[in-house]
């Protein structure tokens, strides 16, 4: 009999704090309807929690380790993995990656990189994609990937974030014109951050003869031991790339296509322009 797809699925993590913060209420001699108005949720809700029908969002696993963590914290240590869990499985080899990277220099030809993307334009696109995911589904996918941005304020070590992207991207909407406009309007935002640049490919580059990023979009990291490895994903397929000398190959390729790309001053005044905010 087919499963209706009408909850998210808990992960290993997930199941593991569900039976973890059952165990501290119980300590706590609290029941369901006691602890959920203590977090700010329905006792329904931390049902759903505790049976897995409905695993813990980022925001009440924060809480939970307000009300009831003990000062162990255990629910603050598992956030980053139970957001692991959430990912896409051709993500999962990856974000962890993502998370320690020194360096992060980015090429993207379709859409905006997920760190960069503003909650309604990640709805949109995810929400959008065929087939179709159920709402729930959508709503985790879009927390994890929101929760990404963490790493524009990390501080030690402070990572440097660099995106190259196709200018047909800051012409192409999905959900709406205004989700667009906003996306727009927070690169901008996030490219004037000390430790991010930003560069458009302008759509005329092919008609010099030379246009570097034609074999689609890359993502280029230096980890926090210092190893270079490239990830690059096409229709829910990932690799990532680790062997020095295609690791080397993947970089100059990179270099190639931000000299290529317009200034990172220019680009940002091409942002704004485009999202209705031209400088004066």
């Amino acid at each position: 009999m087919a499963r209706t797809e009408n909850k998210a699925e808990a992960g290993s993590t997930a199941q593991l704090l569900a039976a973890l913060a059952k165990a501290f209420r119980e300590q706590q001699d609290l029941t369901q309807e006691e602890l959920g108005k203590r977090i700010g949720y329905t006792g329904s809700a931390v049902s759903a929690m505790e049976t897995g029908a409905q695993p813990a969002s980022d925001k009440m696993l924060a809480k939970l380790e307000e009300t009831i963590g003990g000062g162990l914290g255990i629910f603050e240590k598992a956030r980053k993995f139970v957001l692991l869990d959430r990912y896409p499985a051709q993500f999962k080899n990856f974000a962890l990656v993502e998370q320690e990277a020194v360096t992060l220099s980015s090429y993207q030809t379709f859409v905006v990189d997920g760190l960069f993307q503003t909650p309604e334009y990640a709805r949109a696109l995810i929400g959008g994609g065929f087939p179709k995911l159920p709402e729930v589904k959508v709503e985790e996918l879009v927390e994890a990937r929101v929760a990404r941005r963490a790493l524009f304020d990390r501080s030690e070590p402070t990572a440097m974030i660099e995106l190259i992207l196709e200018e047909s991207v800051l012409r192409r909407p999905f959900g709406s014109w205004e989700v667009l406009r906003d996306q727009l309007r927070s690169l901008a935002e996030d490219a004037e951050r000390d430790n991010v640049s930003v560069q458009v490919m302008p759509l005329t580059r092919g008609l010099n003869g030379s246009h570097a990023g034609a074999h689609g979009d890359m993502v280029v990291v230096k980890t926090k031991e210092h190893h270079d490895v490239v990830y690059m994903e096409v229709e829910d397929q990932s690799v990532l790339v680790s062997e020095p000398s295609q690791v080397a190959r993947l970089s100059h390729r990179y270099a190639k296509i931000r000299t290529q790309a317009l200034s990172p001053q220019d680009s940002l005044s091409l942002i704004r322009k485009l999202a209705g905010e031209e400088q004066p």
